[in-house]
């Protein structure tokens, strides 16, 4: 890792034995993933034995492993992973950590869904069930404890209230399923409704309702059970209602997430690249992918952009993920599936570049590995074929991995935006005009603009008979402006045509403009012809849940709390995302729940409600702004809307836009208004379209489904004043 880690002190935790329970069945591969990571925090990061606490229960029918580590005299008694002394580990790592290190907590075991001991806190969330993590001691009565989420709550609260960096990985599930030959799912098999004792080992009953209060106030939806991240970084194995799977690698019992993400970090070890959290799950959740297609999904929360053991923030874009990789006799038939369709504007003939799983620079373009196109595009999802040099691909490089990501070529032709440059202003003293001494200047300094639009794929010089979009002049001050019928505002820092100190000022304007053109995308996006138009009900409403007095047209004060409401009046569970489209020309995705998830699960008939803080920047530039909310559903496939943000272009003193209530995260926008539904592309890049054959099928007759009637797009704005 290219950050020297600070102290790092572990407590990991696998129970595979739980021959005591009726609801939860033995397990073959959590104590061995324990295992996995223990040996790889030693190795990599040489942590001794006393800053690592291992509570593990093995499987008594897992007699080889039995019999080897009995073979090992050398080899420690662990504690057992009993309710007691998982309590006993938090607390104990919470006391001997000090403030700066880390502390890394990783389970695997069954994940549970109780009846609450909480109802009061439980009233009004829609269920009266608690969750947590199931002790090897759970048993089947009612003396038996899980660890509950509103216990975790406060555990956690300890650590982040100290000023320790805390990572939470959850490799198990809420509920369970049948147990599949030897694919096992973690979990029990349903609510366990046994009135099991409210007495708790971690505080007393006053301390963890105050906290788990305090830290869900608005909260929505929880992951496992906890409360959403806001001072750690928490990696789940699966969304609520999956399954966290076991299966066999390489003739052992794992668990998926624990595997993968293990495979992952194994595998980058001595890089010395950066690896942020979020590209761990992106690498993972393309991997579980492609053997649990739609039935286990990764989820992270929290600081997803801190560097993994380390306490940076990483700045990675974006991108789509390459989620199966399908080889072909033919190299030039080879096969990728990638992690987004038409909902997110991609249509047959769109190219893309794959780089490598570790790429943090896209802008080195020998590290491209393949060029691909897509040859069908679906609602969510689309494929691509390799292409070869001779069409317009390259030589392939390397290996096409699962959770690669990729770029687009270049825009869409349809959404190539033309800008004109003017050059010929004359002198006086009008607003239009120049003093004198800029006059003799302004064809110089846009002939540069000129050459720095050659091959950006976005943006092209207007052409006799065409229209363009935007202008490029020169204002009264010497600056470089941006034009759409009128100056744009608040771009900034500006950009003098006779800064020294600053000569990519005409590079500066073209990417300022392939910017405004992805923004311009996102905004434009549309499918009102979606059968799915009426399954979603977007509404704005004021803090205490009440219509705006104009319901289209409403205006709020800087400071003000608002809530967004999302209901599903469809027969089916949709798939949701939100994109915060802001004055300050950024897009970034809206937690829902404050799960910094691909997409929200929307159940039939289930209602979301988002409370956020409007605000604008804290200087005068803003004094009213217009704020967009664009939500994305989709029935079917996966949904990953991440990669169309954009960060600001201007650049405020401070965050700006919607946040959450209770803890005011930065969220981000985007806009305009092209036509048609392809609008989204902007956002990678890419290039023409080109007919491919009908595929073979062993049939003769299949079934037409129409992608666009899978998905559907709605928006809502407000006006925020000073």
């Amino acid at each position: 890792m290219p950050e020297q880690p600070s102290t790092i002190h572990a407590l990991l935790i696998g129970i595979d034995d739980y021959k005591s329970s009726q609801l939860y069945g033995n397990l073959k591969g959590a104590v061995r993933d324990i295992n996995a990571v223990e040996t790889y925090l030693k190795q990599t990061f040489q942590i001794p034995p006393e800053r690592i606490c291992k509570l593990i229960a093995p499987n008594p029918e897992d007699t080889d492993r039995l019999n080897t580590q009995s073979a090992q005299a050398q080899e420690p008694t662990y504690e057992k992973p009993t309710y007691e002394n998982i309590v006993n580990a938090f607390k104990d790592i919470t006391k001997i950590a000090q403030p700066g290190e880390q502390v890394y907590i990783h389970y695997a075991g069954h994940g549970g869904r109780m009846t609450t001991v909480y109802p009061t806190l439980k009233q009004g969330s829609g269920t009266q069930n608690d969750e947590g993590i199931v002790p090897m001691d759970i048993g089947n009565t009612a003396e038996g404890r899980y660890l509950r989420d509103v216990e975790m709550t406060t555990l956690l609260k300890r650590m982040t209230d100290k000023g320790l960096i805390v990572t939470v990985i959850l490799d198990c599930c809420h509920s369970g399923d049948a147990t599949r030959g030897d694919i096992k799912i973690r979990g029990g098999r349903q609510t366990d409704t046994l009135n099991r004792t409210g007495e708790s080992l971690v505080a007393e009953r006053e301390e963890l309702e105050r906290n788990w209060l305090e830290e869900t106030r608005h909260q929505g939806v929880r992951v496992a059970g906890l409360p959403k991240a806001r001072k750690y970084v928490l990696l789940a194995a699966c969304r609520p209602n999956e399954y966290a799977h076991e299966y066999p690698v390489n003739g052992e019992q794992r668990g998926a997430l624990t595997y993968w993400m293990m495979d992952t970090l194994n595998g980058i070890a001595t890089s010395g690249l950066p690896l942020t959290y979020k590209l761990l799950h992106d690498r993972v959740n393309a991997q579980i992918q492609s053997q649990f297609p739609h039935r286990q999904m990764p989820m992270i929360v929290g600081e997803s952009d801190r560097l993994v053991f380390g306490s940076d923030r990483g700045s990675t874009p974006f991108t789509v993920s390459v989620t199966t990789v399908i080889p072909n006799k033919m190299s030039s038939g080879t096969q990728v599936t990638l992690n987004a369709g038409q909902a997110q504007g991609l249509s047959k003939g769109t190219r893309f570049s794959i780089y490598p799983f570790k790429t943090t620079d896209f802008t080195d373009k020998t590290r491209q590995v393949a060029i691909v196109e897509l040859t069908k595009v679906d609602a969510s999802q689309s494929t691509a074929r390799v292409l070869m040099p001779e069409e317009g691909g390259i030589e392939v490089k390397g290996t096409l991995e699962f959770g690669a990501p990729a770029i687009m070529v270049s825009a869409p032709v349809e959404l190539v935006q033309r800008v004109r440059l003017i050059d010929d202003k004359v002198a006086g003293e009008q607003e239009h005009e120049l003093p004198s001494n800029w006059v003799d200047r302004q064809k110089e300094a846009l002939d540069k603009v000129r050459q720095a639009l050659a091959g950006n794929g976005w943006i092209v010089e207007e052409q006799a008979g065409e229209s363009a979009l935007y202008q490029v002049a020169i204002d009264r001050q010497g600056n470089y402006e941006i034009c759409k019928g009128m100056p744009i505002p608040n771009l900034r820092p500006f950009l003098s045509i006779d800064d020294p100190d600053n000569p990519a000022a005409p590079q500066q304007v073209v990417d300022r403009l392939v910017h405004l053109a992805k923004y311009q995308a996102v905004q434009s996006l549309d499918n009102s012809s979606s059968k799915l138009t009426q399954a979603i009900e977007v509404e704005l409403l004021q803090e205490d849940g009440t219509a705006f007095d104009d319901p289209q047209n409403p205006v709020v004060q800087d400071g003000d709390i608002i809530c967004l409401r999302l209901t599903n009046m469809g027969n089916q569970p949709l798939k949701v995302a939100v994109l915060d489209i802001e004055p300050t020309w950024a897009v970034s995705q809206l937690p829902i729940g404050g799960m910094e998830s691909p997409f929200f699960n929307l159940d039939k008939g289930a209602r979301e409600e988002i409370p956020l803080q409007m605000s604008l920047p804290d200087d005068n530039a803003y004094q009213q702004a217009r704020e967009i909310f664009k939500v994305f559903a989709i029935q079917k496939g996966l949904a990953d809307f991440r990669w169309l943000t954009l960060p600001a272009l201007d650049e405020p003193p401070e965050p700006q836009g919607a946040k959450f209530d209770d803890e005011l995260t930065e969220v981000v926008t985007r806009g305009e208004e092209p036509e048609g539904i392809n609008p989204l592309n902007n956002l990678l890049k890419m290039i023409g379209a080109d007919s491919d054959k009908a595929p073979n099928v062993t049939r003769s007759a299949i079934p037409v489904v129409d992608p666009k009637q899978d998905w559907v797009t709605k928006q809502v704005q407000l006006v925020v004043k000073r």
